[in-house]
């Protein structure tokens, strides 16, 4: 008999993303079979019972049925079913030919080759990968700094195609550093930042770029309690690129907003919408880059949309997915920041459950890290203070948690990870 640690993190997943929902195998099945369309040779009822129970236990792959039954629990096929889970990820590339000295340099001359651009679209690839684990100082001084070289290369010789994709590089630094300033506490600068970088985008005719600066635009409305604002500019951002991965971001970002505001079903319509788009698209090679949005951060998403409609058991389990899927077989945290919200959703999880010591180790664990997005951190974690106001206003030491998340707002607490 297979144990449950033996099995497939798919298989795995399977059996909890059920029993979130208090569902039988009989009740799983059903759902999945409803959504199959019309053929006369399908199985029956029992016949796919029998499959599913040997999914669940790992024996057997679903091959035909991956896409469905990712569907059936409101994720994407590459969330649930990675291809780390059949194939090998593709690897990235992390080196160019060429040293920073070497790419200064040669950005200096009277001409630039493509070789100096190839280059330097690594340098830059490589700070957008960084963000979601390298201290905040150290990625505003790189990214401003190449940002800074990038538009002064454009005063020399090069071509069109060659300009096009220096304006594009700007853009991509422009949205990094943009997003480090406002998780350091600085949103009148990051809102300059971000508005170079839809110029930037709009220069280079790059639809990515732009679709992130409308993103960003979206993200920080969200933050600051502007709901309305953030439907708005997501819409603006999904019609000017309805086709790039940024569109299931500022889908989410919507259903975000909508969750804040109360209607489940346009929430539930939101996250639907920018799940179909990441099943149309491949899946990215480089999943580590902020500005590609990855399967496994749709799952973040609906955790944060789940917890605000009170969908706890379906959030909490998210929650453990995220922080699985965000950390290494050695245990580094790849991605802290999402981590940090996910333990806030397993906090207010348990706070609402009774279980008000795991509630504040959970959210003593989120706040402690040294790299923090404080806009997205505060916001998340209003929701646990408020769960500890509403169920133990009288509990000294949730008075006192509570009081440490008012903090986190801060000057002091606005310095930046380190």
């Amino acid at each position: 008999m297979i144990k449950v640690t033996d099995r497939p993190d798919w298989a795995r997943r399977m059996r909890d993303e059920r029993l979130a929902r208090g569902w039988s195998q009989a009740h799983a099945v059903q759902a999945l079979m409803a959504r199959l369309p019309y053929d006369p040779d399908a199985p029956s009822e029992e016949s796919m019972l029998t499959q599913w129970k040997r999914w669940e236990a790992g024996r057997k792959y679903p091959e035909k049925y991956a896409r469905d039954i990712a569907a059936v629990f409101g994720t994407t096929t590459n969330a649930f079913f990675p291809p780390s889970s059949r194939t090998p990820r593709p690897q990235l590339e992390v080196a160019g030919s060429l040293d920073t000295v070497e790419i200064v340099a040669r950005m200096r001359a009277s001409d630039v080759d493509q070789a100096t651009l190839d280059a330097l679209r690594i340098t830059v690839d490589r700070l957008c990968c960084e963000y979601a684990h390298a201290p905040t100082a150290q990625l505003l001084t790189e990214g401003r700094a190449w940002m800074g070289r990038v538009v002064a290369m454009l005063d020399k010789r090069i071509s069109l195609a060659q300009m096009r994709d220096a304006y594009a590089l700007a853009g991509r630094l422009a949205l990094l550093v943009g997003c480090v300033e406002y998780d350091s506490g600085d949103p009148r600068q990051a809102e300059a930042t971000r508005r170079a970088a839809l110029s930037l985008g709009e220069e280079a005719g790059h639809l990515g770029v732009v679709g992130w600066g409308y993103e960003m635009r979206s993200w920080f409305a969200l933050t600051r309690g502007d709901y309305r604002g953030v439907i708005q500019a997501a819409a603006e951002g999904i019609e000017r690129a309805p086709h790039e991965s940024v569109a299931a971001q500022l889908y989410a970002q919507q259903a975000k907003a909508w969750a804040r505001l109360g209607d489940r079903h346009q929430t539930e319509l939101a996250l639907d919408r920018g799940r179909s788009v990441l099943e149309a698209l491949p899946y990215p090679e480089q999943i580590e880059d902020h500005f590609v949005v990855d399967p496994g951060k749709f799952d973040f998403y609906r955790m944060d949309c789940l917890r605000k409609v009170g969908e706890d058991q379906i959030a909490e389990q998210l929650a453990s997915e995220v922080i699985r899927a965000s950390t290494d077989f050695d245990g580094t945290e790849r991605a802290p920041m999402r981590i940090a919200e996910a333990r806030i959703t397993l906090a207010v999880a348990a706070a609402r459950g009774g279980d008000l010591d795991s509630a504040l180790s959970y959210g003593e664990r989120a706040i402690e890290g040294a790299r923090q997005s404080l806009p997205s951190l505060t916001m998340v974690a209003a929701d646990l203070g408020h769960v500890l106001k509403t169920h133990y206003p009288e509990v000294a030491e949730a008075r006192e948690f509570r009081a440490h998340l008012r903090n986190l707002s801060t000057p002091e607490s606005q310095q930046g990870g380190g």
